[in-house]
């Protein structure tokens, strides 16, 4: 296959990309006037549901009929959202789908005002009313753990005219991230560096990774440098977007009665704080062995100082191959065998349905995402780079999308979303059974070195390093919350030190890592990032499971996969095998991570 992107060392136009590379998101509309026509209809929706303001507590048939029309309205609504979005991420340069985007964003707003009384008035019915309506009506019964969940968290529900309040600043609380959106996606500019060739290339959020892998320390350091010397030129405006998001976490914990920012985030999943803390405990009573990870890697690479730049490239020092995307689509559906017949033809057909956006482009939104709504096809967006990195992305958000794929499928509406506690063991159970496949292929010493490293680079960039940015998380929220000032300089300070910690001794922390803090998005999503880390340990629970058990356990996995939201996280994991309420599956994973570090070190020797 020819290659599609940096070709010729600048990133393409969308429009020179051939469309069997791009998702068929037309599938969702086929022109802008559909798009329109379920605007308008949501705007007739929206009218009837505030006839049903005030009328809750009047009869069975009354709730329900409220709580399927809510759920039509939400359907619809979701609809017009993804898609804008999904457009503007193509090139978010082009002001018709920005356009788009914030007049789907604004009827999200709207919607969240209309349907801002359902809550309290149903926490105002009492409950024996509420189990008399459940008994009564066999239809409303599906809503039975809806109703339950809103209890649960009744004492964090403020009153009508409260919620509606707070609903109508929701466009303004998304401000902050969206100003880091523009900003990190449009305005930003990278400058050009040299690659190991002596080729002029535009450095890219896309190409950055590539680039720290690369065998010439030069080209890495220079990637190094210059990649974040554009944070370091707008260091201000990114720290001052992310101190009003953090703040915005903090007035709305508040306002719903929590303790804390964190504890406000954590309740949505019904996951205590414990959880959180004692990942980052189990984490630093097991810090030495990212130390000595740290410590094999100077070694390996025979290094007099091990740098941040140093990080990424291979241990190894063979030549790279590419891995062609058509290539990374066999890797992926050969490796994931275990997962049986049935899921494999369901990835075939994303593969050739048009679920997937290949490419990076000029405007394109970076990273990786999957994505889509109950009535469509899971999308998912690469910037497909060549790398085994990129064909362990899209395993990933392969994962993700047949979680939703099964979700949808076996679920009605209200239970199809599942939570973001469990929403990365399906994307790290992909990979790590993918490993196993490639693992048990290769013969090749260096080939397999390779492989062990990228996997114990799974495990620093998915549990310590998550972990981290989840201890800064709790740092900075803290911080605020305390009543303490906080500035861009102490984002910095505080950054710095983490880093210090966790990489240990035996690396030269670089000081333009301090400035890392201004480029991950999901800062914005607060107290996120910790889920890759629980995530990622649950995961490799399970994967061993299915490779160890075979079909009974591939069973019980698509069992969870079906299972989307209808039951709270930590149960949906325990029936699965894995209690997320203790240190064990973190623990676990690390043995893991131990054992990987005795083997590539017995190689390297």
């Amino acid at each position: 296959m020819e290659k599609e992107n940096n070709k010729e060392g600048k990133v393409k136009s969308r429009n020179d990309i051939p469309e069997k590379y791009k998702w068929n998101i037309e599938a969702m509309y086929e022109s802008e006037e559909a798009w329109q026509k379920d605007y308008e209809e949501v705007s007739k929706l929206l009218q009837k549901i505030t006839e049903f303001a005030g009328r809750l507590g009047e009869s069975a048939s009354t709730l329900l009929e409220t709580l399927k029309l809510k759920d039509e309205l939400n359907k619809k609504a979701e609809n017009l959202f993804v898609f804008s979005k999904m457009k503007k991420d193509e090139d978010n340069r082009i002001s018709k789908y920005q356009a788009l985007y914030d007049k789907a964003t604004a009827l999200s707003v709207k919607i969240g005002g209309a349907l801002s009384f359902i809550v309290p008035e149903i926490l105002s019915i009492d409950e024996k009313t509420i189990d008399k309506f459940l008994k009564e009506n066999e239809e409303l019964r599906l809503y039975k753990f809806y109703l339950e969940e809103l209890l649960r968290q009744k004492e964090h529900v403020l009153s009508e005219a409260e919620e509606k309040i707070l609903a109508m600043m929701g466009e303004v609380s998304l401000s902050p991230k969206n100003i880091f959106t523009m900003l990190n996606n449009a305005d930003i500019k990278f400058p050009i560096i040299k690659d190991d060739k002596g080729n002029k290339i535009e450095l890219t959020k896309g190409n950055f990774i590539k680039f720290l892998e690369n065998k010439d320390r030069r080209v890495r350091k220079d990637a190094f440098k210059g990649f974040y010397k554009s944070y370091i030129n707008l260091q201000n405006t990114y720290g001052a977007t992310l101190i009003s998001s953090l703040k915005k976490d903090i007035f709305h914990s508040r306002v719903r009665k929590y303790n804390s920012a964190l504890e406000a985030s954590l309740d949505d999943d019904n996951i205590p704080v414990s959880v959180y803390d004692n990942l980052i405990k189990t984490i630093h009573e097991r810090m030495d062995l990212m130390h000595r990870y740290a410590k094999l890697r100077k070694k390996a690479l025979n290094l007099d100082e091990l740098h941040m730049y140093d990080l990424y490239t291979p241990l190894v020092s063979e030549d790279r191959e590419d891995i062609d995307y058509d290539e990374a689509v066999q890797m992926v559906k050969e490796g994931l065998k275990p997962l049986g017949d049935e899921y494999i033809s369901i990835m075939d057909k994303a593969f050739k349905e048009g679920w997937i956006d290949v490419f990076e482009n000029e405007g394109k939104t970076s990273g990786a995402y999957s994505w889509g709504t109950y009535t469509s096809n899971p999308y998912i967006l690469l910037n497909y780079q060549d790398t085994i990195n990129d064909v362990f992305t899209l395993a990933h958000e392969m994962g993700h999308s047949m979680h939703t794929y099964y979700s949808n499928k076996n679920q009605p509406y209200i239970y199809s979303g599942y939570k973001i506690f469990v929403a990365e063991v399906a994307s790290t159970v992909n990979e790590s059974i993918l490993m196993n496949d490639l693992l048990k292929k290769t013969k090749d010493k260096k080939k397999r070195l390779y492989l062990l490293n990228h996997f114990l680079e799974q495990f620093r960039g998915t549990v310590y390093r998550q972990t981290m940015f989840a201890e800064f998380e709790k740092e900075v929220h803290g911080k605020l919350e305390k009543g303490e000032a906080l500035t861009t300089d102490l984002l910095c300070e505080l950054y710095y030190s983490l880093n210090q910690k966790y990489y240990g001794s035996d690396i030269c922390v670089d000081d333009e890592i301090k400035y890392e803090w201004a480029r991950i998005p999901h800062f914005y999503n607060p107290f996120y990032v910790y889920k890759y880390a629980t995530g990622f340990s649950a995961a490799v629970a399970l994967s061993q499971k299915i490779l160890n058990e075979g079909s009974e356990a591939v069973s019980k996995y698509i069992d969870f996969l079906k299972s989307g939201g209808s039951d709270y996280p930590l149960n949906l994991l325990k029936k699965a095998g894995v209690d997320m309420t203790t240190p064990k599956p973190i623990n676990d994973a690390l043995d893991v991570f131990e054992s990987l570090l005795n083997e590539i070190e017995t190689l390297l020797s």
